[in-house]
């Protein structure tokens, strides 16, 4: 007994689990999710809501996008549907000036993100003029996710799987290499971009599991509000999703893929 409770102690060691939740709570990761969530159902939904009604290729607008990425059919999809604007309606009511707003709003999205990158490799705040970093991620991650949703048609089973698994790892990769100014190398960043993928995936099956037939209670008991809390909460799974899978990328190189002592010199510097 006494052996091999010494072997389980050497295995947590060897893990440096504790170092993992301990992170997290320095970077606040249940608190982020939240921010990022609000955020997004303020800033970035508005935005691609105008995006996917303006795509003639893509049917459902907006609807389509939520309901393909919390994996919902059926009566949950359609409630989600009800909820959001139609197309016509959201391109009739929408000037240059409330799109122009929209971008900006879009970008100061794209600016929490990078700074909760930021802190998690512990680095500096990027000068305001790098503005241009967020907007361009913004442009590509909306890319991204009309990918996703175009492709549902056209692709089946294990073909849209590996698609979808092999941009997000591409995304994420590049994502935070980009957002952080290619301060840190970009193998370092790949541990995390897989984690994050598998982290959605996995939240995937639990809205399917879960939210599929929460929302068709909510709706019923609450209406639309109903609707918009779980929307809200897959968020802020989403959230902690993509920030617990940088936050695990970090702890995995420095304790378990490159367990070495990093000098500063080992960073690029920002050009």
């Amino acid at each position: 007994m006494r052996r091999w409770r010494l072997g389980l102690h050497r295995a947590w060691q060897w893990l440096r689990v504790q170092a993992l939740f301990q992170h997290g709570r320095e970077l606040e990761l249940m608190h982020r999710a939240m921010g990022f969530a609000t955020l997004a159902l303020v800033t970035l939904a508005p935005l691609l809501i105008v995006v996917a009604a303006a795509d003639p290729l893509v049917r459902g607008g907006f609807a389509s996008w939520l309901t393909d990425g919390m994996g919902l059919s059926g009566p949950s999809a359609r409630v989600v549907t009800d909820v959001i604007s139609p197309p016509h309606n959201v391109i009739g009511t929408t000037s240059a000036w409330s799109a122009v707003l929209l971008a900006v709003f879009g970008v100061s999205f794209g600016g929490s993100v990078q700074n909760a990158y930021e802190r998690i490799w512990g680095l500096a705040a990027g000068p305001w003029h790098r503005v241009w970093r967020q907007a361009t991620w913004l442009i590509v991650l909306t890319a991204y996710l009309y990918q996703e949703v175009a492709t549902k048609s056209a692709l089946h089973g294990g073909q849209r799987i590996l698609l979808s698994g092999v941009s997000g790892v591409l995304f994420f990769w590049w994502g935070q290499w980009f957002l952080l100014g290619r301060q840190v190398r970009l193998r370092k960043l790949l541990p995390g971009a897989l984690a994050t993928v598998v982290g959605l995936a996995g939240l995937r099956a639990f809205s399917y599991l879960v939210f599929t037939p929460l929302i068709v209670t909510n709706a019923l008991s609450y209406g639309a509000v109903g609707t918009v809390l779980v929307i809200e909460s897959w968020l802020i799974g989403v959230g902690f999703v993509i920030y617990g899978g940088a936050l695990f990328g970090r702890w995995f190189c420095e304790h378990h893929w490159m367990p070495v002592h990093h000098d500063e010199d080992e960073e690029e510097r920002p050009r």
